[in-house]
């Protein structure tokens, strides 16, 4: 049973590192009032009491690998920024590896900075490059994974569209991983979409899946089909669909044939869906790296989901709090 499992998974989960590489984000919540029309122009005065920054985008994965109680070692890109420096602020904090981060003059740290009066989100402000990194940075990249491969036990590829993950560093990244037998796993977005070829597990979201094959399943059955094709394409054997409240779908190949297991949600209520995917890849990565198939380690990432999503905001998932919500289910 999970319930007796998930004990011996997380067991040893401190000695654990995993690799997290993608595109880095700094969430800033600003908190304060509306109370007055401003002089100046027809619009709002808004009043800041607080601001409370949060990691985002992939750095929201090494906050839920150290929350589940393994080690994350964090590789990607900063500007040369008040953001930048935030951001390692927070890593510093939540005890994650930085050593890997490399600081960049001519992008800023991908940022987003949301305006919040009285639970009202009022605005939303950017900062952000989409352009691919260079050459330069690339290599840097690549030397530090491979300087440090052997200390990892898992690595994650979490793609947002910001420009790290180009298409030759994923196929760097793939070959480095698969000649030292580290298993990666992938959280895609579209523009790479299929450059992940050969990986142990990858988890797109259906939207996703539907917006890179350009195709719109009428019924479960076309779905699975959908997904099939994609795992051939791609020469992968296991992906990990995850469906909204609809839960989430596992394939696995085996020999000629391929095994489809359905699992259904577990939130009970549902107050916000933010970062529900990148909770659901950092714990299945936490639950391969202490020795879990990854049927188990699915099934637990859904419970873990089911716990996010009834939360307001991105939060992480504390592993004794993810075991007391597990052993109390079951």
């Amino acid at each position: 049973m999970l319930k007796t499992k998930i004990k011996d998974i997380f067991k040893d989960i401190s000695s654990k590192k995993i690799c997290v590489i993608g595109d880095l984000m700094l969430d800033i919540y600003l908190f304060g009032d509306v109370k007055r029309i401003s002089p100046e122009a027809p619009v709002q005065v808004f009043e800041r009491n607080r601001s409370e920054p949060k990691l985002g985008g992939a750095a929201n994965v090494g906050l839920n690998i150290v929350s589940l109680g393994a080690k994350a070692y964090m590789l990607g890109v900063i500007g040369n920024d008040d953001e930048g420096k935030i951001l390692l602020k927070e890593f510093k904090k939540n005890k994650i590896e930085t050593e890997g981060i490399i600081k960049v003059t001519d992008r800023p740290t991908t940022s987003k900075t949301r305006v919040i009066a009285s639970s009202n989100h009022l605005l939303r402000l950017d900062a952000e490059s989409k352009a691919k990194i260079s050459t330069e940075v690339e290599k840097k990249i690549l030397s530090v994974l491979k300087k440090n491969i052997n200390k990892f036990d898992i690595i994650i590829l979490q793609d947002y569209n910001k420009g790290v993950l180009t298409k030759n560093l994923i196929q760097s990244i793939i070959k480095i991983a698969s000649a030292n037998k580290v298993r990666v796993l992938v959280d895609p977005k579209f523009d790479n979409f299929f450059e992940f070829e050969k990986v142990f597990a990858f988890k797109p979201n259906r939207k996703e899946l539907e917006d890179a094959t350009g195709k719109k399943p009428n019924n479960n059955t076309e779905l699975n089909e959908l997904a099939v094709s994609v795992m051939k394409r791609m020469k992968i054997d296991n992906l990990i669909l995850t469906l909204g409240e609809s839960g989430i779908r596992i394939f696995e190949k085996s020999g000629r044939n391929f095994k489809i297991t359905s699992i259904p949600t577990r939130a009970r209520k549902v107050a916000d869906v933010s970062g529900a995917g990148d909770t659901v890849i950092s714990t299945i990565a936490v639950c391969l790296a202490g020795g879990s198939d990854l049927n188990d380690a699915v099934q637990i990432a859904n419970f873990a989901a089911g716990m996010v999503v009834e939360e307001v905001g991105i939060v992480p998932v504390f592993k004794e709090a993810l075991i007391n919500n597990i052993n109390g289910s079951l």
